[in-house]
């Protein structure tokens, strides 16, 4: 079992925080308003990330969200000097209510847990996790920052699989970006269900669940004799 981190296991927007944030680049934003564009853009660069690499993507997130968010063009650098305050800033992270109940009923059915996520680095990764409680239930961290390479590619769940010695199709992938995880994970040749927390939409390619509490609901249909999706996600 691999899960993304941020969206799917831990809840890293501030958007009242990225408001105030917002004023030390002159812009005057709403946070409702800021939380519906920044909904709208990270669907839009989950669809189509331009091929930019992870820095030049986050510039451009911040420049789309912040020109919607306040009505007026803003351009790269002063996305970027938002981007900078952001990581001088020491967010209030929140794990997700259904986290440790989804984890607690895997370790129970003695599944391997692991963590895929696109971030600065795999220690950060783990800071984040420590810091909310739940590291000690993952045997492997993966990051993009540490790997040189991030979802959708492939080969980053390839890596994550052979670190818990198993193959792709022995394994269950779950993410909160419909391309970014779960298409990539499923290129990949693993499992993958997309955590749309926000409602039911794109059917089941890849299925698509609501709570992570649905979790262990799928990867028992994984387990059922003659299941078409494939082998289930291995015990350890």
């Amino acid at each position: 079992m691999l899960f993304d981190l941020g969206g799917t296991l831990v809840d890293e927007r501030d958007f009242p925080g990225w408001v105030d944030l917002a004023r030390r680049v002159y812009l005057d934003l709403d946070a409702d308003t800021l939380a519906h564009f920044y909904a709208e853009v990270e669907r839009e660069l989950d669809a189509d990330p331009l091929g930019l690499d992870r820095q030049e993507l986050m510039v451009e997130f911040w420049r789309r969200v912040l020109s919607r968010a306040s009505g007026k063009a803003v351009d790269a650098a002063a996305a970027d000097r938002f981007r900078g305050l952001l990581h001088e800033s020491e967010p209030p992270i929140q794990l997700y209510s259904d986290v440790r109940r989804c984890l607690d009923q895997l370790k129970s059915e003695r599944r391997s847990l692991g963590v895929i996520s696109n971030s600065s680095s795999e220690a950060a990764v783990r800071r984040i996790l420590d810091r909310v409680g739940i590291l000690p239930y993952f045997g492997r961290v993966v990051s993009s920052g540490t790997e040189g390479v991030a979802k959708p590619n492939p080969e980053i769940f390839r890596r994550a699989v052979d670190r818990l010695g198993v193959g792709p199709s022995e394994a269950l992938f779950v993410g909160n970006l419909l391309v970014t995880d779960a298409r990539g994970a499923a290129s990949a040749g693993l499992h993958a269900a997309w955590l749309n927390r926000e409602g039911m939409e794109q059917g089941d390619d890849p299925p698509e669940i609501m709570s992570l509490l649905e979790v262990p609901l799928v990867v028992a249909r994984l387990e059922r004799p003659g299941a078409t999706a494939g082998a289930a996600p291995p015990r350890s």
